[in-house]
């Protein structure tokens, strides 16, 4: 068994609530996960566990405003985000560390790997949308956030933008949170999509599910193709949708595993 722990980072005017999962055998290699749009990383309790186990040391900074975490929302962009990430790495990581985002997530551990280089030894991106996704899954989405909705229309919402056929998204009806969610997507709009999409120059795991709407069959070297094949290892998961990790952990674990062992 491993430990799991809570602490508080904290600079200038923010605080940033952090779960740490490590092994009883001591710290591994460090690794970030930072949770999709609107989403907490609470989201991660599992795929943490299982982490440890193969021996990471696993940092979960919870998102302005989710949480325990705290900080100004206005007027923020991709880069303030990727800061509070990179604080926690400076404090807690004992060096660089490898930094997993998941969908919203992905979008500041490339921004991350921009700012700070030094701080960023390969970044997996998992279920990463393609750079243009069709308006009715926006629609699906918001859906998904909106606890006034009933929940049959929230989870009918969910099979269509996150969960593939068969797989219950029941567990996905809470942890969300509107009002970072809106706080999210103005800083995403408000950041040039050129300030993150290289990553720097890390390594990179496209780490790709099979059904996943956001990221069509047409657009799976989309990435490669721009970063290069030299950085960016493809992994497609089968049998799983936008959601991918709470339907396919087992298979995300040994992707990861496989590929950070790889470098």
């Amino acid at each position: 068994m491993g430990e799991r722990r809570r602490v508080s980072v904290a600079y200038d005017s923010v605080s940033i609530d952090v779960i740490l999962d490590e092994a009883d055998t001591g710290a591994g290699d460090a690794l970030v996960l930072l949770p999709s749009s609107s989403r907490d990383s609470e989201d991660f309790d599992a795929i943490a566990e299982m982490f440890a186990g193969v021996g990471f040391r696993v940092l979960r900074p919870q998102p302005r405003g989710m949480c325990g975490s705290l900080g100004p929302m206005q007027d923020l962009t991709l880069h303030d985000y990727a800061r509070d990430v990179a604080v926690v790495i400076e404090r807690l990581a004992d060096g660089a560390a490898f930094v997993l985002g998941h969908a919203f997530g992905q979008w500041v551990g490339r921004c991350l790997a921009a700012d700070r280089p030094d701080l960023v030894r390969g970044v997996i991106l998992a279920a990463a949308a393609a750079k243009s996704a069709d308006p009715a899954l926006r629609e699906q989405l918001a859906k998904c956030i909106d606890s006034t909705l009933p929940d049959a229309v929230r989870l009918a919402a969910l099979r269509v933008a996150f969960f593939a056929p068969g797989h219950d998204p029941i567990g996905w009806l809470d942890n969300w949170h509107p009002l970072a969610s809106k706080s999210q997507r103005a800083a995403s709009a408000a950041t040039p999509r050129d300030d993150w999409w290289n990553a720097g120059s890390a390594p990179v795991l496209d780490l790709q599910a099979a059904l996943d709407p956001w990221r069509p069959a047409d657009t799976r070297d989309g990435i490669r193709d721009d970063l290069g094949a030299a950085r960016v290892t493809v992994v497609v998961i089968q049998e799983a949708s936008h959601a991918l990790i709470p339907e396919q952990p087992e298979a995300v674990v040994r992707a990861v595993r496989d590929w950070i062992g790889g470098i």
